[in-house]
């Protein structure tokens, strides 16, 4: 014996071994041993010996390979090795179609060791096998089997193997390797290119193969590969789901179409490719024609143009003194924006008061939140039954008590409602705040019926396989309402003692930042707006004026003064006058602007009251524009007062020297008329519909934006209205130290005393318990839920 190849073979045996030598053909009988393992002969000559190779019962290792012929040893010594048996740890990708031959990536170990490696599949009692090919010892390259059983039935359906393994050598625990999920996915099905069976085409114009099942719905990312033939050339191809888009080499004539994926072959028929025909004479002539046409047209064109040449200069003229202008405007726009960008956030945060904070008694405040709307609900009142049915209901309710009061009828009472299609989410809300408000004064026994309820509530979503962060993202049950109540309850305090503040802060900040500039008392858009769609996008000129207001309660003290615009109508002046006369009182406890009258006052008896409405208001077609400052021609440090409208009654008398604009009417003309003035602009409505009565539209600021009669130069003063935004920067920038102090309240748990929100800890840790009950991880979807809360 001279050599053997191999020389390793996989412990489980079956390596077909050679063996080279001289006179291997001699003799009758001949052995060859592995150790002491007999290899089964398989074919001898003179030359080699090939056999295959018997398990390894000794485990991996070298063995002496030894030959006798007729009983007589052989000379030469040779040595086999076994290698641990191959291993698979990964196919790439698990699927193929129905027609197979596509590639499969395996890794593992050991993998070199085997002899022409296959891969097997058994489907429906036929068992069908490819090749591999071997790349490395961790990696080989096979090509799916094809299904060989009749699927014709269900060709569109996925097909799961019975069995999926590997032919290597004599390993048999590869043989069926079913800790894989292999699926065969229907064949590729190409449509017909033309009813005729060929395809008309231009040069250079893509081919569309439809068809269906082009793109297996398989994750990861392998995908099919595919080949189309334009006869023997390949073309570059898109491929999307229904169809291959083919871009044709550069070919002319007829050819056939060949699509090559996997083992399916298909031809959905020819193609002809016409050639670029020449220009024929006639062709030529007409484009000489039609060039000789275009030419006289040009000519025509250029002297037209000629002609109006100087009207053209002239509208050129005109437009660039229309441009200079705008940008006049622009740069105008652009200063004043940068110049409030730069203003210091220690001027708004010095004129703020934090005195004065409206905070509702626990009452009021439970009330609100239970039963909205309703200022007085039966709950609030003594028990009222017409007739000699008193005892009777009393005792009736007594017993309902108690039955509430009972964890098992009050918990079947609930899900018995909730499962009724007539209980609407009205019923829902109100009938938790019913419960609530008989539970209010045993709230343990409400907690452990709410997280009941919440339970329930987490395992139906689970159960009706919705995804889980949809959950408690709109209040639709009983449980979730009764949350709110319960939430209510408990944190009254943590809002009046910390976050009841910072919250009134930014109130106060905001609307003080948006009375700096016009407000439009109609529509509701202002200068300094935090809403893009509410931003008065027009240039409105006024000025800041200083009032002196008489102290109401003491016409004898210092006048109070009030910062106001010229433009604001005479109602946001008194809502004005009312924030810095009434500025540390309660706003339940303040007069209302509608319930007052604005009186302009000179000495002690030239009094004039001023309205949104009266016989002064400017209506121009249409349109009424209500009154404001600027319109009576009040100036700076003017005396103003507030009184009751009942008290308010004077004429202007005729030595007052109030502006000729107001005196013109007439002395006889009592300014003090039946109350107009529109109500409070936090609750007006656009009102820019024609009025029933005098058929006019009320407008302060601007016009409705959608009105198409509206002047030249209204229109012009519009600029390019993304200029304005600059002032949303303005308002946010000036704003933003409240934002941080109100979320750094909420959040942080620095300085809040007692009044730390437990209940949020609490229902917070629950709901990471019913998270770990249901086997929820994902810590996405436990902060949804949290934050949907």
């Amino acid at each position: 014996m001279l050599a053997l190849t191999p020389g390793r073979g996989p412990e489980s045996g079956g390596t077909k071994v050679t063996i080279v030598g001289e006179n291997l053909s001699a003799g009758s009988i001949v052995s060859v041993y592995f150790g002491n393992q007999t290899c089964e002969l398989y074919r001898r000559s003179m030359s080699e010996i090939v056999c295959f190779a018997a398990p390894s019962l000794m485990g991996a290792g070298p063995v002496q390979v030894s030959l006798s012929v007729d009983r007589a040893k052989a000379p030469g010594s040779l040595t086999f090795e076994y290698i641990e048996d191959p291993t698979v740890q990964s196919i790439e990708p698990l699927w193929s179609i129905a027609s197979g031959h596509t590639t499969l990536t395996v890794t593992g170990t050991n993998l070199d060791v085997v002899q022409e490696p296959r891969v097997r599949v058994k489907y429906a009692g036929h068992e069908s096998v490819n090749v591999c090919k071997v790349l490395n010892t961790t990696t080989i390259s096979c090509f799916a089997p094809s299904l060989k059983a009749d699927y014709t039935a269900h060709q569109e359906a996925i097909k799961h193997v019975d069995e999926f393994g590997f032919v290597f050598n004599n390993v048999q625990a590869l043989l069926t390797y079913n800790n894989t999920g292999f699926v065969y996915y229907p064949n590729p099905y190409l449509e017909p290119l033309s009813l005729s069976g060929v395809l008309e085409q231009k040069p250079g114009a893509p081919i569309i193969l439809k068809g269906r099942n082009l793109v297996p719905s398989a994750s990861g990312g392998a995908r099919l590969n595919y080949t189309v033939l334009i006869g023997d050339t390949p073309c570059s191809l898109t491929v999307s789901d229904t169809q291959l888009l083919c871009e044709p080499p550069n070919l002319t004539g007829q050819h056939k179409v060949l699509v090559q994926v996997g083992g399916l072959h298909i031809s959905p028929g020819e193609v002809h490719i016409r050639s670029d025909s020449l220009l024929t004479m006639p062709a030529i002539l007409s484009i000489a024609a039609g060039g000789g046409l275009l030419l006289i047209i040009v000519v025509i064109v250029l002297l037209a143009y000629r002609r109006k040449s100087h009207e053209n200069d002239l509208t050129l003229k005109r437009l660039q003194m229309q441009m200079d202008n705008l940008e006049s405007r622009v740069a105008l726009e652009c200063k004043e924006a940068f110049a409030e960008l730069q203003t210091d956030i220690n001027e708004l945060t010095s004129d703020l008061d934090r005195a004065g904070i409206p905070f509702l008694d626990y009452r009021t405040y439970a009330m609100r939140v239970l039963f909205p709307g309703i200022d007085d609900h039966p709950v609030l009142r003594e028990l009222e039954v017409p007739g000699s049915g008193q005892a009777n209901v009393e005792k009736a309710l007594k017993q309902f008590a108690q039955l509430v009061n009972n964890k098992v009828f009050l918990l079947t009472f609930i899900r018995t409602l909730e499962t009724q299609r007539s209980f609407s989410m009205r019923d829902r809300g109100y009938v938790a705040s019913l419960i609530m408000t008989s539970l209010q004064g045993r709230l343990e026994y409400a907690t452990d019926i709410l997280k009941h309820l919440l339970s329930d509530l987490i395992e139906r979503n689970l159960e009706s396989k919705n995804h889980p962060k949809l959950l408690l993202r709109r209040t639709e049950s009983v449980a979730e309402k009764m949350l709110t109540n319960w939430f209510a309850f408990l944190l009254h305090k943590f809002l009046k003692e910390c976050a009841g503040e910072p919250l009134f802060m930014l109130f106060c900040a905001i609307k003080q930042q948006m009375e700096k500039g016009p407000i439009d008392s109609i529509t509701g858009e202002a200068r300094y707006s935090l809403s893009e769609d509410k931003l008065i996008r027009q240039q409105i000129e006024y000025k800041t004026l200083t009032l002196s207001c008489v102290n109401p309660d003491n016409e004898n003290s210092p006048e109070i003064p009030v910062k106001v615009l010229n433009c604001d109508t005479i109602t946001q002046v008194k809502e004005k006058i009312l924030d810095a006369v009434y500025k540390n009182m309660p706003y339940s406890s303040r007069p209302r602007a509608t319930d007052m009258d604005l009186e302009w006052r000179q000495g002690r008896t030239a009094r004039v009251v001023l309205q949104d409405e009266d016989i002064t208001t400017k209506i121009e077609g249409d349109w009424k524009r209500l009154n404001t400052l600027m319109h009576y021609q009040v100036s700076d440090r003017c005396v103003v007062a507030l009184v009751p409208k009942q008290m308010s009654s004077f004429i202007i008398p005729s030595s007052a020297s109030f502006p000729r604009s107001i005196s013109r009417y007439g002395m006889d003309v009592p300014f003090r008329s039946t109350p107009t003035s529109p109500d409070s602009p936090h609750s007006r409505v656009p009102m820019l519909t024609p009025d029933l009565e005098s058929g006019v539209k009320i407008w302060h600021l601007v016009k409705n934006h959608d009105h198409g009669d509206q002047k030249e130069g209204e229109r012009g003063s519009k600029m390019v209205s993304e200029i304005y935004l600059t002032r949303l920067l303005a308002t946010k920038g000036t704003l933003q130290k409240f934002v941080d102090d109100l979320f750094e309240t909420l959040f942080s748990t620095v300085c809040r005393g007692t009044a730390l929100p437990l209940a949020i800890k609490y229902m917070f840790d629950f709901l990471d318990e019913q998270a770990d009950r249901h086997g929820i991880h994902d810590m996405d979807v436990r902060h949804t839920w949290k934050s949907n809360w």
